[in-house]
């Protein structure tokens, strides 16, 4: 009988080269996915006397902190209101709405009331041509979402692809074609086998070896080293671990309203301190009240489009903005309050231990330290976290690195004098004031 080597192995080979073959041509396949056609830009509609362009500034300018284009806010939608009143009504209106209202102009007096009676600032200063301007903005056709097949409309700013391969597909075909191969190795095993024996062809045994974990366990050295190294590891992973026993650093819940540092921080350079008013004057920098957020948000009940992106969508903004009027009790249809209000259950981020003094008004006011020194860079931000550590480490080395503010602040005057003389230095570091006293910062 003849020997031949073990088949088995050509086999192995065999499945491994036709899988990465079958993994690198369908992951090119993927890859090349149709372009997606550029989506053409909607024309705006045609307007008579008056440059939309400009009529947007002015309405930004001048109208939106009261009327929305499309929707009822303090004052009604304007979106096609040239198409309701007649252009010197317009004028007069725009100029000095309350004296038209006393001389007891029906439609004046009618749209007054309509609106809760909201007195509308006269606007003297503006030109009938700037008039005309914002007239031509407010008669543009509303653009309408792309719809793509099955109906779903997708969000301005979203690019629609054709053409292009479902990757569920590509990931079903792989696995069928997988199976496949799967079976006819297996079927090619078995001929093999067979026909080895019709042949009188013996198949050489696998050589018979000493398993790896037994050639380790009689070596006594390698034994030795490896519980040494073992016993050094995990003393360095349960002190690390014990190290980070409280430190709850890139904390990052989720709020029951979801609130976006990145759109009002950043895109609207709101100042932190107008929210966190409390920072400057108090220990706690405190959580905003709703009537703060209604300051802005009694007259913006929806996010600009442009404000969409992949991750969150203009509605799921716009629900948002809904849960604030759901809890605060306002009626935007009808521009009041219900009375009707709801708790929201804020989730703490920052949460220092009860031992640890730490006051907000002594290091904004006083050191004019930077919101973002401690909290990191809020403005970018979708999802507030806690960005820094909060450890003793921590705030101690922000003491012995950071000078105290001396420009303006005639209380540090006298002891800067004593203590920069002491230790030969034109600025002192705050804990060359006492910062790294251990009564500065616990009870």
């Amino acid at each position: 009988m003849k020997k031949v080597g073990n088949h088995n192995s050509i086999s192995r080979k065999l499945l491994l080269s036709l899988s990465l073959t079958l993994i690198f041509s369908l992951t090119s396949f993927a890859q090349d996915a149709a372009a997606p056609a550029a989506p053409e830009a909607a024309a705006p509609a045609a307007t008579s006397g008056g440059d939309p362009v400009k009529g947007k500034e002015l309405f930004n300018a001048n109208c939106a902190a009261c009327h929305k284009l499309d929707a009822k806010s303090t004052g009604p939608a304007l979106r096609g209101v040239a198409a309701k009143h007649e252009m010197a009504w317009i004028y007069k209106w725009v100029h000095n709405s309350s004296d038209m209202i006393k001389s007891g102009d029906a439609v004046a007096v009618k749209l007054f009331e309509e609106n809760n009676k909201s007195v509308m600032t006269a606007f003297p200063q503006l030109s009938e041509g700037d008039i005309d301007n914002i007239i031509a903005y407010t008669s543009e056709v509303k653009a309408e979402p792309a719809v793509v097949a099955g109906g779903a409309a997708t969000p301005p700013g979203t690019n629609v692809e054709s053409g292009s391969v479902s990757n569920n597909i590509i990931l079903g075909a792989l696995a069928l074609v997988m199976a496949i191969l799967v079976v006819m190795l297996f079927m090619v095993n078995k001929v093999l086998t067979k026909v080895a024996s019709n042949n009188g062809i013996v198949v050489a045994p696998r050589e018979t070896r000493t398993p790896i974990w037994k050639a380790f366990a009689k070596n006594q050295f390698l034994v030795l080293v490896t519980s040494i190294f073992l016993l050094l590891a995990s003393g360095y992973f349960v002190y690390g671990f014990l190290m980070q026993v409280g430190v709850d650093q890139n904390y990052e819940p989720i709020q029951p309203i979801h609130y976006s540092h990145k759109i009002h921080a950043g895109d609207n350079e709101i100042n932190c301190k107008y929210c966190h008013s409390a920072a400057r004057v108090s220990k706690n920098a405190g959580i905003p009240s709703l009537n703060v957020c209604m300051n802005c948000h009694k007259n913006i009940s929806e996010v600009a489009e442009t404000t969409a992106t992949p991750e969150y969508s203009k509605a799921f903004y716009d629900a948002q903005i809904q849960k604030l009027y759901d809890a605060v009790g306002w009626d935007k249809a009808k521009q009041a309050y219900t009375g009707k209000t709801q708790p929201v259950k804020w989730v703490r981020i920052h949460n220092l231990p009860d031992f640890v003094y730490f006051n907000h008004s002594q290091h904004v006011s006083v050191a004019g330290v930077e919101c973002q020194t401690c909290h990191g860079p809020v403005q970018e931000f979708e999802i507030m976290k806690q960005y820094s550590k909060l450890t003793m480490g921590w705030c101690i080395d922000c003491h012995r690195k950071t000078d105290v503010k001396m420009e303006g602040n005639a209380y540090y005057d006298k002891i800067h004098a004593e203590l920069s003389k002491k230790y030969g230095v034109e600025k002192l570091t705050a804990a060359q004031m006492g910062g790294l006293e251990c009564g500065k910062c616990h009870y």
